[in-house]
């Protein structure tokens, strides 16, 4: 491709991904979806632009951006104020990930490193996504925060597990991994110290830049150990949200902001990526046989499972009340397009699969944006969020959302 059309086919792809699923969202069809249908698009009319590594550097710049922001996020006192409920919840799902693996393995004969991969592309829900769809959904305080922690601590989880199966080859690999993995997580918060003791007091403003250029390292060495790129960016944040004491203009409200708009640009370049590498294999009425099946089978187990579950665990929420938090939790479209990618790249599924399980990512995302009453958008910028710390509004419903989770009672 000329060099001049490569830059006009980047001026045009910029423009497609701010404004046109932006404009479909009135038809509650959820911005990455349409970024991902754009991709799929493009690979028909500009064959090769998928191997252009300057598409591939945004698409890393994206996923990146997005995980490094999951993990600034968390907020530990959240988590610690519902533990009992959260600790039930993840024994759950610890059950059935196992349940689902053995399921795969012994009675569809998938090897144990694809059952459980399976497992978890089918039942992890993508919590960057959740968290930044939230406000659009209608929820009630309480419930945005179950439906947080839920979403956190399955996601935790799910990355330990990730972790381990990808490194399971041999037990040499697996150990030298691990000690890799903690020595990224002793060695980041001295990295942290050491820019914000020498860096960051002689070039004020820059700790958005030193956030963003540690998270994308740390994306990098776990994405050569083998673990993708989202463990490194999501560690750099987990680590960076925990310093925050210590060094407060990291992970300020100003900084999460920012890391908020940069994620917010990137993040449509990662999904029209992957929607230009699937594979015409997996856009036939096999796979979306597979995939309806699939669909129809798990988000009703899904969802009533996690509505089951909170009717035993807070027996004073009302049944519509679980419903939501259940229903808000159906989202997988992220975890289940990276496990796609790499069950298809390194373990070899067939592209039936691979496209039965983006239906059902697809499924599983717009779901919430059909029963909750509003669509769902991915814009990390949406109103309300733009406000600047110490709105009263802002105010008001953090104080009833922690008054809320303090009232709780596991």
């Amino acid at each position: 491709m000329p060099h001049v059309t490569n830059e006009i086919a980047f001026l045009a792809l910029i423009v497609g991904l701010m404004l046109v699923p932006r404009a479909l969202q009135r038809l509650r069809i959820p911005a990455p979806l349409t970024s991902f249908g754009l991709g799929m698009a493009a690979a028909a009319l500009l064959a090769g632009f998928s191997q252009d590594a300057t598409l591939s550097l945004l698409a890393t710049l994206g996923i990146s951006s997005l995980f490094l922001f999951a993990g600034l996020e968390i907020d530990t006192d959240d988590l610690s104020r519902g533990k009992w409920p959260l600790l039930g919840h993840l024994l759950v799902r610890s059950v059935t990930l196992a349940g689902a693996g053995w399921l795969a393995m012994y009675q569809f004969g998938f090897p144990w490193q694809t059952a459980a991969l399976l497992a978890l592309a089918l039942l992890t829900p993508s919590t960057g996504f959740i968290l930044e769809t939230l406000s659009g959904l209608g929820l009630k305080p309480a419930e945005r925060y179950w439906v947080t922690i839920k979403a956190v601590g399955g996601e935790l989880l799910a990355l330990a597990v990730l972790f381990v199966v990808l490194q399971s080859e041999s037990p040499a690999r697996l150990a030298w991994s691990s000690g890799a993995l903690v020595a990224m997580i002793v060695g980041l918060p001295l990295l942290f110290l050491f820019l914000g003791r020498f860096v960051a007091p002689h070039a004020p403003g820059s700790e958005f830049s030193l956030l963003v250029m540690v998270g994308l390292i740390s994306a990098y060495l776990t994405y050569q150990l083998g673990v993708y790129y989202l463990v490194g960016a999501f560690l750099a944040g987990f680590v960076a949200r925990m310093l925050r004491q210590r060094l407060p203009t990291l992970a300020s409200d100003a900084n999460l902001h920012a890391i908020q708009l940069f994620a917010s640009f990137f993040v449509p370049f990662y999904f029209f990526y992957k929607g230009m590498s699937v594979p015409s294999g997996a856009l036939t009425l096999e796979a979306l046989l597979i995939g309806a099946l699939i669909t129809l089978v798990m988000l009703p187990l899904r969802v009533g499972a996690l509505w089951l579950q909170r009717r035993v665990i807070n027996r004073g929420e009302s049944p519509l009340a679980s419903l939501r938090v259940a229903t808000a939790l159906t989202p997988t479209l992220i975890f289940t397009l990276v496990l796609a990618t790499i069950l298809r790249e390194r373990f070899g599924i067939s592209d039936a699969l691979y496209g039965a399980l983006l239906f059902y990512a697809a499924v599983s995302t717009v779901l919430p944006s059909l029963v909750l009453g509003k669509p769902v958008d991915f814009d990390l910028t949406w109103p309300g969020r733009e406000r600047p710390p110490g709105h009263p509004d802002e105010d008001a419903a953090e104080a009833a959302l922690v008054a809320t989770a303090r009232e709780v009672k596991p």
